[in-house]
């Protein structure tokens, strides 16, 4: 089924047509939302603007989110997989838009990632947040953990932490990264699962640790693809991020179905510990993409973020097409961009429009300290149903 967008009336804040992203989508069973901050349109001004501090925000955020799913017969009961984006401006008071969370969940428990981003797009926004839902909510498999109809698992975001709360691993990258694993490993093993059934593991890392980034190849490559096919994989930077001390923060999906690598027949992944893409039942999750040469590995367009974006999403169409896909499938895109492409990041909807087709998948972009290799200003994480 192909999905429709969500379309609710009213909706107070802003007129939402005319975008590359939807507010959301639905295939009348799930349903993909975009970021949604607290961002609204100012009669007086004729400006998007955004009021209050996190609390305030986080309300209005989740008054958003609780009216687009209405629109597609759905409501915060439904929810799977809630991801608050906070920035780092915003993290001395995010237990104030936690506390939002518990309140308007009540007693239903969706999986919740926290992913710290340098800023929203929205200069004023303190948080942005994505929801994931499916009708009834889904189960628990175990504690923190909520599983879709379809069979994908979403894990809260993992952080370096023993049982005590204490940062394990003091200074060490890789030593955090192999216990962030090992906890999704447990988690997954208290659901009947392991880390071989990872379909996407995103890191964020802060800029201290780019040069020592590689190493955490070998424990990836100790615990990851013991079935036969490594998860997608995605990189962002920074420059703070949970706690003090904590140089990772690691988030991990998994699905119930057998998993099937999807590459175009690039030959630079044949060593690495990700795919380009992995299939699973009938979704399609996906790496990290920027604009890199293939063939090569040289950055493309150094400086160009525009170009970038039409490197980045040819990219994607390519790996699309190998599992018999399009652009019409495209049910979520998660944009990065580094403060270096923010001034010309609006071009990028051009691009979308271009690449892209209607209904626009649901989109979140954010502000992120940099990426893996310093010559790139845009990464994209997409996700895909296919028919």
């Amino acid at each position: 089924m192909t999905p429709t967008p969500l379309q609710p009336e009213p909706f107070p804040w802003f007129r939402y047509a005319g975008y590359s992203f939807s507010l959301g989508l639905t295939d009348g069973e799930q349903a993909w939302l975009s970021g949604h901050s607290a961002s609204e349109h100012d009669p007086g001004s004729g400006r998007i603007v955004v009021r209050g501090g996190m609390r305030e925000q986080a309300r209005t955020a989740y008054a958003k989110i609780e009216a687009i799913l209405a629109a597609g017969g759905l409501g915060l009961g439904d929810a799977v997989h809630v991801t608050e984006n906070v920035t780092v401006a915003g993290l001395a008071d995010y237990a104030e838009a936690a506390a939002v969370r518990a309140e308007v969940f009540g007693d239903h428990r969706p999986a919740v990632s926290t992913v710290v981003v340098e800023r929203l797009l929205r200069p004023a926004a303190l948080i942005e947040v994505e929801v994931r839902a499916a009708r009834g909510g889904g189960t628990a498999p175990a504690p923190g953990l909520r599983e879709a109809p379809d069979g994908t698992v979403s894990l809260p975001t993992l952080l370096p932490l023993d049982e005590r709360g204490d940062v394990v691993a003091d200074g060490d990258l890789v030593g955090q990264y192999a216990h962030c694993l090992d906890q999704a490993d447990e988690l997954l093993r208290a659901a009947g699962l392991s880390l071989d059934a990872a379909v996407t593991t995103y890191d964020w890392t802060t800029p201290a640790t780019r040069d020592v980034y590689r190493r955490t190849h070998r424990a990836r490559a100790e615990r990851l693809g013991g079935a036969g096919v490594h998860p997608g994989a995605g990189g962002i930077l920074v420059s703070e991020l949970h706690r003090p001390g904590v140089l990772v923060a690691l988030e991990v999906t998994a699905s119930r179905h057998p998993l099937t690598a999807v590459n175009p027949g690039w030959s630079r992944y044949d060593t690495l510990t990700y795919s380009p893409g992995v299939r699973a039942g009938n979704t399609l999750f996906m790496s990290g993409f920027a604009a890199l040469d293939m063939a090569t590995q040289e950055a493309l367009h150094p400086g160009d973020v525009v170009a970038q974006a039409e490197a980045t999403y040819a990219a994607i169409g390519e790996v699309l097409a190998a599992a018999g896909a399009g652009p019409e499938h495209l049910v979520s895109t998660i944009e990065f961009v580094t403060p270096e492409g923010l001034p010309d990041y609006r071009g990028v909807a051009d691009v979308r429009k271009r690449r892209l087709r209607a209904p626009w998948p649901a989109s979140t972009g954010s502000v992120c300290a940099g990426l893996l290799r310093p010559e790139f200003l845009l990464e994209v994480f997409p996700l895909a149903v296919l028919a």
